[in-house]
């Protein structure tokens, strides 16, 4: 019997036992959404971090340093940054105000914090979500798709099923409290994976000197620390590159685990477990990509060659470098990074329609139980969709990943930062900026020369930033004053 299929098994029944035993303490939709705020900060930390590091980490990233060498390194550089920043801005002050007045979801949050009388916020909010969490879990079960596609040679589509079911099941049984546990578990496979594999392709090439001259013999661009060649491609490349940083506060998923810490106190161990994962985990991604490209060559992609895709480079090296048990458990790592990340998604929708519409909106006297459930088809109904755009789609993983990272980090990014900073961001204010970022990075990116340009991050961030402040200063709330930011 295959190994990798022997591995997924034991995998699957882990998360699948993890899911049931979750599923008894979801009592109330506080414990399903937020596992009752009761995260400690090692699986706070490993659940944030491995639900913002998808598949795209293990596999996407790793092609991108493949196809451009050492340019990849402002990604790591942006994403570690934003990282930082995100721990040190957001999570403390956003776990005592969503505390303070109850909110469950962001949306709630905005809502509670503004006033939201005629439920614009919330309804723009949930609406946002919705969209660009399609597209994120599309890219979660593609890369599922990819991987299992490429080691046990099934189809693409057969592989995304499976990786389907397996994160559908135990997310909408368990709730948070699940999907942050198996987290924390898909989270130590994921760093082990991109720790150890670039470690010993390094080793296998001689060591840093080594790499850098065999490099330097391949030509072209691959030790030029700017993607494009000079002028404006090299700007934007960079500019482009750090800018994925700015997305990590204004992503729904994400900022749950801030919300469910259990205690604000909590948040310094957290945020040192994080960044430290992110700095292990972002520089190994792109040491793979390098040290694959200085072993293989260039010639190892393309039609006849050792693989067709560039993200199945990850997947190719563990075979290559690793004994076969380690080769299964870093390919178990990159299914584990698109179950994390999705789980984390699903869970999200789940909660802005049973919260922030449901409960919030049709039904506000439903039962905890009534509550749950809604939660649960929500979950399933949100999956059902980005599986269904996932088959249909023929794009890289890393660029759906950036495309819908773009649109809820410019949407809710600026919104949030100021509305726990400034006690002046009025509800007219976090609305433009919700509609502004959404809007611009649609656009852009459908614009063939624009997004060519310039990574519609910027923009959309821009744009979200300025509406924010404008709107806020020309229409203040009258009411605003009752539920400002506490000081700390």
């Amino acid at each position: 019997m295959n190994p990798l299929l022997i591995g997924l098994a034991i995998y699957s029944v882990i998360i699948l036992v993890v899911g049931l035993r979750a599923a008894r303490r979801n009592r109330t939709l506080d414990d399903y959404l937020l596992a009752d705020r009761k995260l400690g900060p090692w699986v706070a930390a490993f659940s944030e971090r491995a639900s913002g590091e998808s598949a795209w980490l293990l596999i996407g990233l790793p092609g991108l340093a493949f196809a451009t060498g050492m340019s990849a390194v402002w990604v790591g550089v942006g994403c570690c940054s934003g990282i930082a920043f995100s721990w040190f801005m957001i999570a403390r002050r956003l776990r005592q105000e969503t505390e303070r007045l109850e909110a469950l979801t962001l949306a709630d949050y905005f809502a509670a914090r503004l006033g939201d009388p005629g439920h614009r916020l919330r309804v723009t909010a949930t609406a946002i979500i919705l969209f660009f969490f399609t597209f994120y879990v599309a890219a979660q079960f593609l890369a599922a798709g990819k991987v299992l596609n490429y080691y046990l040679d099934i189809p693409p589509l057969a592989g995304m099923a499976i990786g389907a079911v397996l994160v559908l099941f135990y997310t909408a049984a368990g709730g948070l409290f699940a999907v942050s546990w198996t987290d924390l578990i898909q989270g130590v496979i994921m760093l082990i994976t991109l720790a150890l594999l670039p470690l010993a392709v390094l080793m296998e090439l001689g060591g840093p000197a080594a790499l850098n001259t065999k490099l330097a013999t391949l030509g072209g661009s691959y030790l030029n620390l700017t993607p494009g060649d000079t002028g404006w491609a090299a700007i934007s490349g960079v500019a482009g590159s750090l800018a994925i940083g700015l997305g990590y506060m204004g992503q729904p998923h994400l900022v749950l685990r801030f919300m469910a810490i259990k205690s604000p106190d909590d948040v310094r161990q957290g945020r040192l477990i994080a960044i430290g994962w992110a700095l292990i985990a972002f520089f190994g991604a792109i040491l793979i990509g390098v040290t694959g490209l200085a072993f293989f060559g260039p010639e190892a992609m393309g039609e006849g060659a050792l693989i067709t895709d560039q993200e199945h480079l990850m997947p190719m090296m563990a075979r290559h470098f690793m004994p076969e048990w380690l080769a299964v458990v870093m390919i178990v790592g990159a299914i584990a990074a698109m179950m994390s990340t999705a789980d984390s998604q699903l869970l999200a929708s789940a909660s802005a329609i049973s919260e922030d519409i449901y409960r919030k909106l049709i039904n506000p006297e439903a039962s905890q139980d009534n509550l749950i459930r809604i939660g649960r088809w929500a979950t399933l109904g949100v999956g059902l969709l980005g599986f269904l755009l996932a088959w249909q789609a023929d794009d890289f993983v890393f660029n759906m990943v950036l495309y819908a990272w773009a649109g809820l980090g410019a949407a809710f990014g600026p919104p949030l930062l100021l509305a726990l900073h400034w006690r002046r961001t009025s509800r007219a204010g976090a609305l433009a900026g919700f509609i502004s970022g959404t809007v611009v990075v649609i656009v852009w990116y459908n614009v063939g020369p624009l997004h060519a340009a310039l990574y519609e991050m910027i923009p959309g961030f821009l744009a979200s930033m300025l509406a924010t402040i404008i709107f806020s200063l020309a229409r203040p709330d009258d009411d605003h004053a009752r539920n400002q930011p506490t000081e700390g």
